[in-house]
């Protein structure tokens, strides 16, 4: 067996977890929700199986030149998909808010459908900027923020949805149907921050290792490359939003759009730069 059916599978068991998510929401079935939860567990670990054998593979072709595999854009968004379960299987542990996983998974399936059907399998060779071990440490921080920025937005997009039918109904009863499954706003907005404060220090890493990174490979630390600017712009972002809560109390619906700003700035960044723009960084793209 190899990489590529694993990576099948994955995508058909975040697909699934995705499924019963939503079902779960619709029809309040403690049951469904428990086997939407070990559906992306064994999603989880079928991914995480995949990445290894596609390292093992990489080594069987490229002999001593094997590499982590987390240079090319396939390879950066199976792992992407796989960090955002990473991060909310642990945040789910914690809250135990099982429809918060019907505005999650559709990141990670997104992702997967994406990366199976449209982009290239390939494992090339490294080319010589991206022989250094700061590409692991840069990705793997990179992403592991990107991950819990896509968390907070999935969340924030809740907020939205419910404190929008609150404020609507606010003489009535409390809220029913569908939106009555959904974690209060208050824990909603709690999840939001914090994990917003995860990814914050993982993106502040993911930039200085690749400062380090760019120093190695073109003698510079900073050059004003259009994703470097873009990463900047995404790490104000989640700055002004952290600043503004702590100083400012800012909490609700503010917060949440703030959220849902930095997270379509941090898509752009990822893949708008790359497939977009030209720059030091367009063989991510390839």
């Amino acid at each position: 067996m190899n990489s590529s059916l694993f990576f099948n599978v994955t995508t058909f068991g975040y697909f699934a977890s995705m499924v019963l998510y939503i079902a779960y929401i619709a029809t309040r079935s403690k049951p469904v929700a428990q086997i939407a939860r070990v559906t992306a567990l064994a999603g989880f670990i079928t991914n995480t199986i995949a990445i290894g054998l596609r390292l093992y593979e990489s080594y069987q072709l490229l002999g001593i030149d094997g590499r982590a595999p987390l240079t090319n854009l396939y390879e950066s968004v199976v792992f992407f998909a796989w960090s955002i379960l990473l991060v909310y299987l642990l945040i789910d542990l914690k809250y135990k808010q099982p429809s918060v996983g019907a505005f999650v998974l559709p990141f990670a399936f997104a992702g997967m459908i994406w990366a199976q059907f449209s982009l290239s399998d390939a494992i090339d060779p490294l080319v010589p900027a991206l022989q250094s071990n700061w590409l692991t440490y840069h990705v793997i921080t990179c992403f592991l923020g990107y991950a819990a920025f896509a968390v907070a937005c999935g969340v924030s997009i809740m907020y939205l949805i419910k404190i929008g039918k609150e404020e609507k109904h606010a003489d009535e009863s409390p809220i029913g149907g569908i939106l009555g499954i959904f974690p209060n706003t208050r824990i909603l907005d709690d999840i939001n921050y914090k994990a917003i404060m995860i990814g914050f220090p993982l993106l502040t890493l993911g930039i200085v290792t690749g400062a380090a990174w760019a120093n190695y490979a073109w003698g510079t630390y900073w050059s004003w490359d259009p994703k470097e600017t873009w990463s900047l712009i995404v790490w104000f972002i989640y700055a002004a939003f952290l600043h503004a809560r702590i100083t400012r109390g800012w909490v609700g619906r503010r917060a949440a759009w703030l959220s849902i700003i930095g997270f379509a700035a941090t898509v752009f960044c990822y893949l708008g730069v790359n497939l977009v723009l030209s720059g030091l960084h367009s063989y991510g793209g390839s």
